[in-house]
């Protein structure tokens, strides 16, 4: 895969600055503890709930249980917004990611993911994995990876700036 090229839009940047490098939004995407998950309900509204992602493989990955309010908005809308960064305006870095979620099966593929998880969130994020599932406890979870198609970086503070990524030559499915 090829890294994208990241494109500054000087109408919200400080003068001087720099679009900043993919690696450098890799990496934040990588090291965050928590996101929001923005969906469409059926009737358009939209929906926004914090959860923990995991960064792999090129994909951001989120977890569901069957039935609730997220796994009902994808099956009718796919397209997605994951964002994160700081509540503050003057100082960090904040990411959407922009992309169609789409369901994980493959039993190996999510034995990665739960050991994935349990790198960067410890052992009480142990899921162990059957079926097509995470499993943990008496519950199940649906996976869901979401390759980004446009990321938005916003640098807060001086200096100032908006970077954006993307994918042209992506389609909007994940590998399973």
């Amino acid at each position: 895969m090829r890294e994208p090229e990241g494109v500054l839009d000087a109408r919200y940047s400080s003068p001087g600055t720099r679009a900043h490098d993919w690696s450098e939004a890799e990496k934040l995407l990588t090291g965050a503890e928590l996101f929001w998950l923005s969906t469409v309900r059926p009737d358009g509204r939209p929906h926004v709930t914090p959860l923990l992602a995991v960064w792999h493989d090129g994909a951001l990955h989120f977890s569901t249980g069957p039935g609730e309010r997220k796994e009902r908005n994808l099956d009718g809308n796919p397209h997605v917004v994951l964002t994160t960064g700081t509540n503050s305006w003057a100082q960090g870095y904040d990411l959407t990611v922009e992309g169609a979620a789409v369901r994980v099966t493959d039993d190996g593929r999510l034995r990665e993911l739960a050991a994935a998880w349990e790198a960067k969130y410890g052992p009480v994020w142990h899921y162990e994995v059957a079926d097509g599932h995470f499993h943990h406890g008496p519950g199940r979870a649906l996976v869901f990876a979401v390759r980004p198609r446009k990321v938005l970086g916003f640098g807060k503070g001086e200096p100032f700036s908006q970077t954006k990524w993307t994918w042209e030559d992506r389609t909007d499915r994940a590998d399973q």
